[in-house]
């Protein structure tokens, strides 16, 4: 065994720290889309939550789901950008 060849082979251990980087990447993919999925639905009920509906229950429903009209873009675009970041 050389002396000087403390780790082993030097392209074994060049292919297993890529695989940990990749690894790390992942996880990191997978943190980001988890958090951004999170603000999604975060982003949603706080908007749901503010509104002070009035009227009958019909009135009440047509406010949230007009509510709903504007968040969900916004929300399904943090959903839709969370999945393409894990592809």
């Amino acid at each position: 065994m050389d002396e000087f060849n403390l780790f082993g082979d030097p392209d074994e251990l060049q292919r297993r720290m890529a695989e940990f980087a990749e690894q790390m990447q992942s996880g990191q993919r997978v943190a980001w889309a988890d958090n951004a999925i999170s603000l999604a639905v975060d982003m949603t009920v706080a908007a749901i939550e503010k509104i002070d509906a009035s009227g009958s229950s019909d009135e009440q429903a047509m406010q949230i789901r007009d509510a709903m009209r504007m968040i969900f873009p916004e929300a399904v675009t943090l959903v839709r950008e969370a999945r393409e970041g894990l592809q």
